[in-house]
Order: structure tokens, then C-alpha cells, then sequence
């Protein structure tokens, strides 16, 4: 019983930090509510997100917020194709010593807590590998050696939906280790008025501290110790295993789906509803949660067929006919 209050307790401090750290980043960040809440779903849970929009929509303002916000050290790498291995990852230098010539290793841009990965697509495969090293094994290689990142770790990548020529598509295998694909669209015509205001006087919001990286470690773990309902586990396994062309929920997806979500997808909606329970003061997700997340979960982990496509089909509106078998 001592355990259960205990952690009844922290999730109720973390509750009220989270609740925090969501008004603090709306302090700067107007409108695009689905969008700080998705991410923030994604740190809560420990994982990486891909930010998808136009350029003009705040993404990076969104990014530099939340690490002010969460008190993470972040970092910024501008993708190009030119960009190199050792340009995130760090390099050995050789460095003259009273002891004799010695190597010195320079730590990369990598070694952060927060990373922002702007215009990830842009970057050779080679480059875009090293960064997935680092975010699906938690350290990196250079020269030989292993080396962890920090704890926290988050990678927060944004690409251009648009602007194809020139890119490097993501692999399927790096795709798959973005916790979510965020989609960002403009804002409303009341948001964008708002905007307008805010961005062009003589004064900017500047975003507040309401949380440090031990805090945000300390939700995630209450994040993984949260009870999730035998229902709610159920509705994943069903969506999850439903989108996948040998084993569809709707027959009419077999002929629909290139290929489906595999057992990660699973993974990332039982982290992403029980975040998505505590950003709303609640001590268990429901199958609201499960659907609420199922299009940023999915949406990166399948892919259409040519004739789907050519039929005029979109992931997002098949992914919401299987939300409504839930």
C-alpha cells in the first residue's frame, strides 16, 4: 500500500509539471495545440519525433521552447548534403602535450539532450546513419570507441513535405525509430491573427523554465509504471496488427498495403497513451487515447500500394477506418 501512495504521489507531481510545462510552451507557441501536445506525448515517453510541415510554421521555434521549457542542453544541426559524419558525432584531433602527441577527442553536436535535426532529409544515407545510431542505441562510435549520449536523449528532426529534389528519403529502418510523425498544418485564421500581433511589435515572448531534465527522466519512468486496461491493450494489438497487409482488419486493405506497422508501432502507442494520460491528469489511458495517437503512431510505419495511390488514397484517412473497428 506504501508503494501505491508513493506512486500515486509522484504522478501527481508529475501530472502538475506536465500541465506546466504545456502552459509554458503555449505561453510562446500560439495555436497548433495537437501539435506541443504530440510532442511533449513524445518526450513524456522517452522517445524521438519527426516534424513534418511547410517551412514557415514555427518548428523551430517549437523545438528551442521546449528545450527553455524542460531545461534540456539542445542543440541545432542544419542538414545539407554535404554534411558529414563527424560533423554530429564529434572528431579526433592530435594535440601536442608535454607528455608527446596525444589524441583529444572533440565531442559533436550529438552530446546534447536535446537535439533538433533541421531538414534531416537533406543529408546523405551516410550521415542520416550515424544520427540512427545514436538514436536507437544510445551511444555512438567514433574512432574505435563507444560514447553515450546524454540522459535525457531526444531527437526532434523536421522535414519539408514539399521540396523533394535534392533529399535523401528516410529509410524505412530510421522512420521506424521516431516514436511520432507530427504533422504540422497552418494555422487557423484566429491562431494566425494572434500571430501576427505577438511576432511583429516590439516585444517577444520568451519562454520559461518549469521543469529540469531529472524531472522530465523522473515522468518518464512514472510514464512506463502506469496501469494500462486490458482493453486498452487490445485496441492497440488490434489496430497494430490490423494495418498489415497479410492480416488486415478491412479485406479491402490486402490488396491496399505495401507493408504494415511491426511490433515497434505496438510499442510506441502503450508509451504514447499513458503520456498522453498524464498531460491530462489522468492515472490510465483509454481507447480515446489509442485513437487520438494512432495516425502520428502509424502513419510513418506503412506505405500504400501504387495502385492505392494512384486511386487517390492517403494513409491518414485508411488509418482512421481502422480506428473505427476499435
Amino acid at each position: 500500500m506504501a508503494d501505491a501512495t508513493t506512486i500515486h504521489e509522484r504522478l501527481d507531481i508529475a501530472m502538475h509539471a506536465a500541465q506546466a510545462a504545456r502552459d509554458a510552451v503555449g505561453q510562446v507557441i500560439i495555436g497548433q495545440q495537437a501539435v506541443v501536445e504530440q510532442t511533449l506525448i513524445a518526450l513524456f515517453s522517452g522517445g524521438h519525433a519527426l516534424l513534418t510541415g511547410v517551412p514557415g510554421l514555427g518548428k523551430t521555434r517549437l523545438v528551442e521552447t521546449l528545450g527553455v521549457v524542460l531545461g534540456l542542453a539542445s542543440q541545432r544541426i542544419q542538414f545539407t548534403p554535404d554534411l558529414m559524419p563527424s560533423d554530429i558525432l564529434g572528431s579526433e584531433v592530435l594535440d601536442d602535450t608535454p607528455e608527446g602527441r596525444r589524441f583529444r577527442f572533440i565531442p559533436g553536436p550529438v552530446f546534447t539532450e536535446l537535439l533538433m535535426a533541421d531538414e534531416i532529409n537533406r543529408a546523405s544515407p551516410r550521415t542520416q546513419s550515424a544520427l540512427l545510431q545514436a538514436m536507437a542505441e544510445g551511444h555512438v562510435a567514433v574512432a574505435g570507441s563507444n560514447r553515450p549520449v546524454s540522459t535525457p536523449f531526444h531527437v526532434l528532426a523536421t522535414q519539408n513535405p514539399l521540396e523533394q529534389e535534392g533529399t535523401y528519403p528516410l529509410p524505412e529502418a530510421q522512420l521506424d525509430r521516431f516514436l511520432l510523425d507530427i504533422r504540422i498544418d497552418y494555422p487557423s485564421a484566429e491562431d494566425e491573427r494572434a500571430m501576427l500581433i505577438a511576432t511583429t511589435g516590439t516585444t517577444r515572448a520568451t519562454p520559461l523554465q518549469v521543469m529540469t531534465a531529472a524531472e522530465l527522466l523522473e515522468a518518464q519512468r512514472l510514464v512506463r509504471a502506469m496501469p494500462i486496461g486490458a482493453s486498452v491493450v487490445d485496441a492497440i494489438l488490434g489496430l497494430v496488427r490490423g494495418a498489415r497487409p497479410e492480416s488486415p482488419s478491412l479485406p479491402e486493405l490486402r490488396n491496399d498495403l505495401s507493408w504494415g506497422p511491426g511490433p515497434r508501432a505496438a510499442q510506441a502507442l502503450m508509451l504514447a497513451v499513458r503520456a498522453r494520460a498524464l498531460l491530462d491528469n489522468r492515472l490510465a489511458p483509454s481507447v480515446d487515447d489509442v485513437a487520438a495517437l494512432a495516425a502520428p503512431a502509424l502513419r510513418h510505419r506503412m506505405s500504400l500500394t501504387f495502385t492505392a495511390r494512384a486511386a487517390g488514397q492517403d494513409l491518414d484517412s485508411l488509418i482512421q477506418r481502422l480506428v473505427a473497428q476499435l
